[in-house]
C-alpha cells in the first residue's frame, strides 16, 4: 500500500518569487500588530492586573449558562466564567473592582453567597493576586519572552553565522508582534497561559527555522557557484515535506482542542494555533529571503584557499 504524501517528492517551487510582495505584507501587518498595542492595549487577565479567582465545586453538573446569568445579575461588573477541570467545577475570574481591595472582596462575597445560596453544597476556593503582583508578573513574563529571543538569536549566531542570528531574531519578533496584534485586535484575555504559548511558538519557529538554516548552510557548501535564490528555493523544497506535515499535524489537534476544549486554555489554544501558521509562513517568507538582504552568497562563508571541489547544480539521475 503506498503511503500517503501531503507534498509530492522532488517539488520545484519558487518561493523566492513572492519574496519581496511578502516582506511588504509583513511590514505592514507587524507595524498595524505594534500599532493595535500600543493604542488599544492587551485584555489583561487577573494574573497580571490583579483580582481574585473563585474556583466552585457542586454536587452535580451545572450549565455554565446559568451560572453566568445569576452572576451578570449581581451588578459586580463582568466577571469571566469558565468551566474548570470537568462539568461540574466552574472559575470565576474577576478584575480589581473600582473601589480597591474592599469593593473587590465585597464582590467575591457577594458572589459566594449568590451561588450558595442557590446550589447547596457548593465549595469555593478563593485566589487573590494584587496589582503589584499582578505587574510583576507582566514585567517577568514579558523579559522572559524576550530573553529567550535574545538567547535563540545568540545560538543561531555562533551555530550559524551572523547573518542567520538576525534572521532568527526578525523572524521570531515577526511571530510575537503578530501574536499579540491578534489578542489586541481581538481582546481575548491576555494570561499566563498565553505567555506560556508565545514560549512556545518561539520555540516551534527556532526549530522550523534551524532546520531550514542548516540546509541551507549544507547546500552553500555543495553548490559553491549556485546563486544564492535558487539556492534558497533548493533548500527549502527539500525541507518542504517536513515543514508542512510537521505544522499541519501539530495544527490538527490544535484546530480541536479551539473548537470542542475546555475554555479555560481556549487562548492558549489559539495562540498557538495562530503561531504555527505565522511560524511556518515566516520560517519561509522572513527567515530565509532576510540572508539575500543581508548579502549572504555562495562564497560568504568559504575560505578563499579551500580546495574542495566544486560543483554548480544538482546531480541529476543517472549524471
Amino acid at each position: 500500500m503506498r503511503l500517503l504524501k501531503l507534498v509530492p517528492d522532488n517539488t520545484n517551487l519558487d518561493f523566492m518569487r513572492w519574496r519581496n510582495i511578502a516582506l511588504i505584507l509583513s511590514i505592514i501587518v507587524t507595524l498595524g500588530s505594534i500599532a493595535l498595542v500600543a493604542v488599544r492595549g492587551l485584555n489583561l487577565g487577573v494574573d497580571f492586573v490583579g483580582g481574585q479567582s473563585i474556583q466552585v465545586a457542586f454536587d452535580r453538573p451545572v450549565p455554565i449558562e446559568d451560572i453566568r446569568g445569576l452572576v451578570r445579575g449581581l451588578d459586580v461588573g463582568e466577571p469571566n466564567v469558565q468551566q474548570f477541570g470537568g462539568p461540574n467545577r466552574l472559575q470565576i475570574k474577576m478584575g480589581p473592582a473600582d473601589g480597591g481591595d474592599a469593593a473587590t472582596t465585597a464582590a467575591t462575597t457577594k458572589i459566594r453567597t449568590a451561588i450558595a445560596d442557590q446550589y447547596k453544597g457548593a465549595e469555593f476556593l478563593v485566589e487573590s493576586v494584587t496589582p503589584k503582583v499582578g505587574r510583576e508578573l507582566y514585567r517577568d513574563g514579558a523579559i522572559s519572552i524576550a530573553l529567550a529571543m535574545l538567547g535563540i538569536a545568540i545560538y543561531i549566531w555562533f551555530r550559524f553565522e551572523w547573518q542567520f542570528g538576525v534572521g532568527a531574531l526578525v523572524t521570531l519578533f515577526h511571530d510575537v508582534a503578530m501574536t499579540l496584534g491578534f489578542f489586541s485586535l481581538t481582546q481575548l484575555e491576555f494570561d499566563l497561559n498565553v505567555v506560556a504559548a508565545i514560549l512556545t511558538i518561539v520555540g516551534y519557529s527556532l526549530n522550523d527555522t534551524v532546520v531550514i538554516y542548516d540546509r541551507i548552510r549544507e547546500n552553500l557548501r555543495k553548490y559553491r557557484k549556485m546563486e544564492i535564490v535558487p539556492l534558497l528555493n533548493l533548500s527549502l523544497n527539500e525541507t518542504l515535506s517536513r515543514t508542512i506535515v510537521t505544522s499541519t499535524s501539530i495544527m490538527l489537534a490544535l484546530a480541536i482542542l479551539v473548537l470542542v476544549g475546555p475554555k479555560v486554555i481556549f487562548g492558549l489554544s489559539i495562540a498557538i494555533l495562530l503561531g504555527i501558521f505565522v511560524g511556518t509562513y515566516s520560517s519561509i517568507y522572513i527567515s530565509s529571503p532576510i540572508l539575500v538582504w543581508l548579502g549572504v552568497g555562495p562564497d560568504s562563508f568559504i575560505s578563499r584557499s579551500s580546495t574542495q571541489a566544486e560543483r554548480v547544480a544538482p546531480p541529476t539521475e543517472g549524471g
